[in-house]
């Protein structure tokens, strides 16, 4: 009786572990998955810059007298399908395990005054002493979103998005 008593414990015990390795083997396969997002998304961001700079068309105004645009633009109902940019395979291959091409969206946020030359009031030696009000460059604001893959087709796996503001 004794030896079937230590024999359903132990088997208890073992379960437990093997539920405990399960659940660990889980979380990693999922922080994995979650990393070659991170990844990817950060390819998206890049290639979205690359763009940026040689001049693409497909950018969402969002600036003064633009369209209303939701905080991530990929959850707006507004957004035209043309404004969602694949990066090309040309320029990026997704690893294999990847959940596809990164995506894209460029948005004009608009003119707003630069801090790196703006010599505003109080920015000058002499402004307090002569009221000058100095002057105020301006530099055009651009918000890039990017993410992994389309949730659409990536089933239960991750998906990560980034922004991030450039300015010309």
């Amino acid at each position: 009786m004794v030896a079937l008593i230590i024999l359903i414990l132990v088997t208890l015990i073992g379960l437990a572990a093997v539920r405990g390795t399960t659940s660990q083997q889980r979380m990693s396969a999922y922080f994995y998955d979650r990393s070659v997002a991170f990844q990817s998304a950060e390819a998206g961001l890049a290639a979205g810059a690359a763009a940026l700079a040689i001049g693409t068309t497909n950018i969402r105004n969002c600036g003064q007298g633009g369209e209303y645009c939701e905080t991530n633009p990929f959850t707006d109902p507004n957004l035209s399908s043309d404004a969602i940019v694949s990066v090309d395979s040309a320029t990026y291959v997704a690893a294999v395990n990847a959940t596809g091409q990164p995506q894209f969206v460029i948005e004009l946020m608009g003119n707003f005054v630069d801090p790196e030359t703006s010599t505003g009031f109080s920015q000058t030696a002499n402004a307090a002493q002569y009221g000058a009000q100095g002057a105020s460059a301006t530099a055009v604001y651009y918000r890039i979103t990017a993410r992994s893959g389309d949730p659409a087709l990536v089933d239960e796996r991750s998906v990560v998005t980034l922004q991030a503001m450039y300015k010309q």
